[in-house]
C-alpha cells in the first residue's frame, strides 16, 4: 500500500512565526538571557540553575533522573554538580537502595541561593506571559504538557 497523504509543507511555506519549535526555542532563549545577569552574580550558569530549580522541589533524585528534570546530558550536569557541591550548594549521597546510584539533595545554602533567583525567575515568567488571562494560561499549560507527553522518552 502506498501513503496517499501529501508531503507535509516544508519550512518557507509554515514560516518561523507558524512553526512551534523555532517559537519555544527563540522564547526559552530570550528567557534564559534575561536571567543571565542575576544568575552570574549568584556563580549560576543555565544547567546549575536548572539542577537547584528541580532540587528545589524534587527530593533527592537519583542524578539520571536529575538530568531528566533538567534537560542537560548527563556529563554536562555531572560537571556542574561538581561545582554546585564544592560551593556546598548539594549532596550526593549513595542510594540506600543501590549503592551503585547516587542521590543528589540540596542543601539549605543551595536552597538560600535559589531563593535568591526565585524572585527574578518569576519576574521573568510574568513578563512573558503578560496580557495573557487566566484561562489561556491555563489552557497554554495543559497543551504544553500534552506535547511533552507525546514526545517524551521518560516518565517524568
Amino acid at each position: 500500500m502506498r501513503d496517499e497523504r501529501p508531503p507535509p509543507p516544508d519550512l518557507g511555506e509554515i514560516g518561523l512565526a507558524n512553526y512551534p519549535p523555532y517559537l519555544m526555542n527563540r522564547i526559552m532563549g530570550r528567557y534564559n538571557a534575561n536571567l543571565r545577569a542575576e544568575m552570574a552574580e549568584l556563580g549560576l550558569t543555565t544547567p546549575k540553575m536548572r539542577a537547584l530549580a528541580v532540587l528545589s522541589v524534587v527530593d533527592a533524585p537519583l542524578i539520571g533522573e536529575l538530568a531528566v528534570y533538567t534537560m542537560t546530558e548527563q556529563s554536562t550536569l555531572s560537571r556542574g554538580l561538581d561545582q554546585l557541591q564544592s560551593e556546598g550548594l548539594i549532596e550526593r549521597q549513595t542510594d540506600a537502595a543501590d549503592n551503585r546510584a547516587v542521590r543528589v539533595i540540596i542543601t539549605d545554602l543551595g536552597r538560600a541561593a535559589f531563593q535568591r533567583l526565585w524572585p527574578h525567575m518569576a519576574s521573568a515568567n510574568e513578563r512573558m506571559l503578560r496580557g495573557i488571562g487566566a484561562d489561556e494560561r491555563q489552557a497554554f499549560v495543559a497543551t504544553l504538557q500534552k506535547m511533552l507527553a507525546n514526545i517524551r522518552k521518560h516518565e517524568i
